[in-house]
């Protein structure tokens, strides 16, 4: 669940910043090294009151959940630069505001309540994916995953590809009779292999189209196929070589896993949460070619 802050709100700081002396932006950095004493609170905390536009309160509080908000690349930025920037945004978001209060309309209406709506929808859903990452969740969940789970075979082969299967014959018996595979796959290979002398490099079952693969896996190591067929051509196939992938460890997947469990657990709050709620659908009904209709928030 990222932080977001909204376009034109990024807009107008970065119209309040570059209206800022240069020399001011970019000779005070923040210092990320220096030891700097703890800023004095003043009363009241993060209620404050740091400036009114026509009586209407802004906090210390608005300042510090904006700048918490904005993309990484003002996050450098020195505090007092940040700190003007952000106070002179709020204060012309009040202003303007303000200017239009009594004649909004329904289309701005509406999508404040969608605004709303969605990141009220974040927050609760930002504390459960918060929670779910735990060292017993994950641990629980690589053990479901990978404990116990068979080891996969992989093999490793090259291949010569070829247009007909008179060629591919051809080939099979130069390649018995001595002629090196690679050497052969530069020559004749029609795909992007043959530069390698055909070689595809490693795959496990599944990786590869039937025909191939069922010739693969009945082959020795260092065995030659007939030609095979499917829907790319004609194959001569050299298993070169196999191996069994043990199973990744721990953290080799965390990552992953931790995804996995968050959501899950997003998606079982949800359920939860709407089982839980009383819903009707009156609108079942409507013609869904009614959200085109946007005339209807003129009237």
């Amino acid at each position: 669940m990222g932080k977001s802050v909204t376009f034109a709100a990024i807009l107008a700081l970065a119209a309040t910043f570059a209206a800022a002396p240069l020399a001011a932006q970019e000779a005070a950095p923040a210092d990320t090294t220096a030891e700097k004493p703890a800023p004095t609170i003043p009363e009241g905390g993060a209620d404050a009151v740091v400036a009114t536009v026509n009586g209407q309160a802004i906090t210390l509080g608005h300042l510090i959940v904006l700048r918490a908000n904005l993309p990484a690349q003002y996050q450098n930025l020195a505090d007092d630069v940040l700190y003007n920037g952000i106070l002179n945004q709020l204060i012309q978001q009040a202003a303007l505001s303000q200017s239009v209060e009594g004649s909004i309309t329904k289309r701005a209406t509406l999508a404040m309540e969608n605004d709303r709506r969605g990141y009220l929808s974040g927050v609760a859903l930002q504390g459960v994916a918060d929670g779910a990452v735990t060292d017993a969740a994950l641990q629980a969940a690589y053990d479901a995953k990978f404990t116990g789970a068979p080891e996969t075979k992989e093999y490793n082969a090259a291949h010569i590809l070829v247009a007909t299967e008179e060629e591919a014959k051809t080939l099979k018996a130069e390649i018995d009779g001595g002629a090196d595979f690679g050497d052969m796959a530069k020559q004749h290979s029609s795909d992007g292999a043959a530069a390698g002398g055909g070689d595809l490099g490693w795959f496990s079952q599944g990786m590869m189209v039937k025909p191939f693969e069922d010739a693969v896996l009945a082959m020795e190591v260092g065995a030659v196929s007939g030609p095979v067929q499917t829907q790319f051509g004609w194959h001569l196939i050299k298993l070169v070589e196999t191996r069994i992938q043990a199973a990744p460890t721990l953290d080799d997947t965390r990552e992953e896993l931790a995804a996995e469990i968050e959501q899950a657990a997003v998606e079982a709050h949800i359920k939860s949460i709407t089982d839980a709620a009383k819903i009707e659908r009156p609108g079942e009904g409507f013609d869904p070619a009614l959200m085109r209709e946007t005339t209807l928030l003129d009237k």
